[in-house]
């Protein structure tokens, strides 16, 4: 059975993973058989690189080839990556035009500049997309739609509509990150004020602490200090649960698909943002949905997004 690698590209972290596929028949069962996580903070590397951008993609392109070689070391028989990467991706061809928690990139070719240096067939997709569809398709049981909500370092999101991910016209689809949720609010990397992800992934989570205390935190520590009963690690997380339904209760409004899945690393605080989330859902949604919507935390943690990545390789190469 052939062999190919998906990565899951983070803001501070690469998670390489060796996926087993039938390509031809387009198996909807891949198996991971080895994992390797990479430490790879691109985003302070682009903040670093801002006024040359173009140094940042050379460095990014090789730290991400050099990943890959050494899984290749191990694996000779891979033969194709699937990567799933934050920003707006081309779905015709794959290029992307704006990564917003990745300031400077723009209207770069991760796919093509990868593939000229490993010499394999690299297919790039949105990495929430990439995590929608890996959920969808190793879900056990039998849904056609589904909604992926990614709290990482920004909000990502993806859309499985009648089992096929829905990229949009221009790569923008479920962007739900940057609905803005208060007027006037913090500046977001997309350039606008008060995106959601501002205040409901791990990012939003520290400046909220930061704003409170003064004090550097990130949004595993201020967890911790919530669970103790610090007051403002608390308001911190309230205040990342209100924003995330203000932003859902619009999605589920306008696109009616009721099966939701949270991942990303500050779901694992989903008892933090819970009371909050729940409150403000239930004020915002239109009547006729309550009660439906059927949202559940991910189990399958990074392995949704380098087996989405696989899949969508495959289906894309045949």
């Amino acid at each position: 059975m052939p062999l190919l690698i998906g990565i899951d590209v983070g803001g501070t972290n690469l998670r390489v993973g060796v996926v087993e596929s039938d390509i031809e028949t387009r198996s909807r069962k891949p198996r991971v058989i080895d994992e390797v996580r990479f430490q790879a903070d691109f985003s302070s590397l682009c903040k670093q690189y801002q006024e040359a951008p173009a140094e940042a993609w050379r460095s990014i392109l090789l730290i991400i080839a050099n990943a890959i070689h050494v899984v290749r070391e191990k694996y000779p028989k891979v033969v194709a990556v699937g990567i799933g990467f934050p920003g707006f991706i081309d779905p015709h061809t794959q290029v992307i035009s704006q990564s917003p928690n990745l300031p400077g990139l723009q209207n770069v070719d991760l796919s093509a500049d990868l593939r000229s240096l490993i010499q394999l067939s690299v297919t790039t997709e949105n990495d929430a997309l990439a995590a929608a569809y890996g959920e969808y398709a190793m879900h056990p049981e039998n849904i056609n739609h589904l909604i992926y909500l990614g709290l990482g370092t920004g909000v990502g999101g993806g859309l499985i509509i009648n089992g096929r991910p829905f990229q949009g016209m221009h790569g923008v689809a479920m962007e739900v990150g940057h609905i803005i949720v208060q007027e006037g609010g913090r500046l977001c990397g997309c350039g606008n004020h008060g995106c959601m992800e501002q205040y409901a992934s791990a990012t939003g989570v520290a400046t909220s602490y930061l704003e409170a205390t003064q004090q550097q935190r990130t949004a595993a520590e201020i967890a911790s200090e919530a669970v103790a009963g610090n007051q403002a690690a608390l308001a911190a997380y309230a205040l990342a649960g209100k924003s995330l339904a203000q932003g859902l209760a619009h999605v589920l409004k306008t696109i009616d698909v009721t099966d939701i899945v949270l991942g990303g690393g500050v779901s694992a605080a989903w008892p933090l943002i819970a009371p909050s989330f729940s409150q403000q859902l239930s004020q915002d949604l239109i009547p006729v949905l309550h009660g439906k919507v059927k949202l559940r935390i991910s189990e399958m943690g990074d392995q949704a997004g380098i087996l989405g990545a696989v899949m969508l390789a495959s289906r894309l190469n045949n």
